[in-house]
Order: structure tokens, then sequence, then C-alpha cells
């Protein structure tokens, strides 16, 4: 009886089946828990280390630094460069009432409006809705061309704009026999968010194209012998799969506009700051003027912009999912 007792197991432990003596333990000897994957919290933490510091590296320390620059006089040159003084909020308060940035700011909106909403949503779609229906050939080489646009440097890309819209015999007054019209000078805003819709459009196509494969053919079938047209059938069924791809989209380039740096290849922000963005501000106020303190205290306020921007597109996938 009393050898029976010893083999028969412990009360509230679990019997031995087939597989158990594989699993990972989740106490160790000690008592102490570990993960899945029996590392245990030191080994655990050991791992995780490197990629903390790397982040707090480039992202943490930038971002505090850049915070602190900001409420500074901070000047890349002169008495301020070797001993800058704490000026608190004044940057910020210089920067709200200057009339330079809020045409900037408000140049920066209507080029994430025109650019990216409007421009490379709208043709991203509509080239990955055009190519369904083409021939294998024929969508190769629209996405091809589509994606060189995205992958040619940007310098490359400024070059040959510069060279479509100058003065004299650029492309664009060859073709349309306007001679002597230097289209960046004449029109800066509309030339640079139609380059940068024609540069970044690539992305919006590869997401939508993606995001229509996934459209159950037969509720599209369904719906054209139904009689719906074209219209009713994009909203009635195409839309209602796509709705978080368009916001997802949306969110992305928004983002990548609003800090975009390479309108600066083509106009530098002139002529006399007609096509002057608010990042091409900060690379002049920062940079070139040399007051990196107050283009510091503007970078902060353009991070400010993009949570707030980020917020209001998860808030509306927030919603969709609920």
């Amino acid at each position: 009886m009393a050898q029976a007792r010893s083999a028969a197991p412990e009360a509230g432990s679990a019997p031995d089946g087939p597989g158990t003596r594989d699993r990972p333990a989740r106490v160790s000897r000690q008592g102490d828990v570990t993960d899945a994957a029996g590392l245990g919290s030191v080994r655990a933490t050991a791992f995780v280390v490197p990629a903390l510091l790397l982040v707090g590296a480039f992202l943490v320390f930038p971002a505090l630094w850049t915070l602190y620059l900001g409420l500074t006089d901070y000047r890349l040159t002169g008495i301020a460069a070797a001993n800058p003084q704490f000026v608190g909020l004044q940057n910020y308060v210089t920067a709200v009432g200057d009339p330079q940035f809020r045409n900037s700011l408000w140049l920066t909106i209507l080029f994430v409006l025109g650019s990216a909403i409007i421009g490379q949503t709208c043709m991203g779609f509509g080239i990955a809705w055009t190519v369904r229906s083409v021939p294998k050939l024929v969508r190769g080489v629209m996405e091809t061309l589509v994606l060189l646009a995205w992958i040619l440097p940007s310098s490359v890309v400024a070059f040959l704009w510069i060279a479509y819209l100058g003065r004299g015999d650029g492309t664009l007054n060859t073709i349309l026999q306007t001679q002597g019209t230097d289209w960046l000078l004449a029109h800066p805003m509309p030339s640079i968010i139609v380059f940068n819709t024609w540069r970044g459009t690539a992305f919006s196509m590869l997401l939508f194209s993606a995001a229509l494969n996934a459209v159950p053919p037969s509720q599209l079938e369904t719906a054209r012998l139904a009689g719906a047209s074209t219209l009713q059938q994009f909203r009635d069924v195409v839309f209602p799969h796509i709705r978080g791809h368009i916001l997802t989209n949306t969110l992305l380039i928004s983002l990548w506009t609003f800090n975009d740096f390479s309108p600066y290849l083509l106009t530098a922000g002139g002529p006399n700051h007609a096509s002057e963005t608010l990042p091409v501000y900060i690379y002049n106020s920062a940079l070139y003027a040399g007051q990196l303190g107050y283009g510091s205290a503007i970078s902060l306020i353009m991070l400010v912009i993009n949570l707030v921007i980020a917020l209001f597109y998860l808030r509306l996938l927030k919603e969709r999912r609920t």
C-alpha cells in the first residue's frame, strides 16, 4: 500500500500524457516564471536590450534633444552656439506669430491635399482599377513605368522635371508651343503638387492593387448580372472591402507628404516663399539662417501635427472595426 501511495501522482498535478515532456516549462526549478521559450527573464531581457538601445539612440534621444533645443536660442554660429540661453516657449510664440510660418503651414496643407489625398490616392486607385481588365503584358508595362517614378533617385527625378518645366526649350513649352514660360516660377505650387503626385503614385497603386485582388469576384459578377453600373459596383461591393486600405493608404502618404523635402530640389521654396513648405522652411531657418533653436521648435510643432493626423485616421480605422 505504501508503494502504491508513493507511485500515485500528487494531488493537483496533471498526469503525464503524450507530448507532456516536450512542452516548455513555464516555471523554473527555483519557482521563477519564465516565457514560453524557457529563456528566463534575464536572458529574454538580454535579447531586447540591443533593440532598446537602438531605439533610444536614434529615436528617443534625438526627440529629447530637439525638445531641448526648441527651448533655447541655440544657433549654429556666434555666441549663442557656444553658450545657448534658455528662452522657454519664446520660439513657439515667435513661430505662431510669424506670417512666414503660417504661410508655410498653409502651403503644406495644400501640398498634402493636392498631391497626397487627391492626387496619389485617386491616381493610384484609378491605375489599379484600370489594369485589372487589360492584357497581362500591358498591365506589366504600366506598372513598371509607374514604379520607375518611385524608385528613381530624387535628384534624378528633380532634374527630369526641371528640364520638363524649364524656360525656353523645356519639354512642356515645346509641346504647348509656349516658349519663354518658366512653369516653376510662374506656377510653383501646382508644379510641385503634380511632381509629387507623379513620383508617389506607385505606392497607392500597389496597395490598391492588392486590395482589389481580395474583393470576391463572385460578388462583382452578381452585381453585374443584377444590372449594377460601374459606380454602383464600386459603391456597394468594392468600397466596403477596401475602406480600411483607403484609410491606411491615406494615413501613410499624408504623413510622408507632410514631411517631404523633395520640393526643395525643384524650387528651393521660391519664388519669394511661394512654395516653401514646412520642411523647407525648417531647413532655411535652422541650417541656412543658423537659427537651430527656432527650427527645432517648428520641428516639434510638425511632430504634434503629425500625431494629430495619425490619431484622426486611427480613430476612423477603429470605428470601422467596431
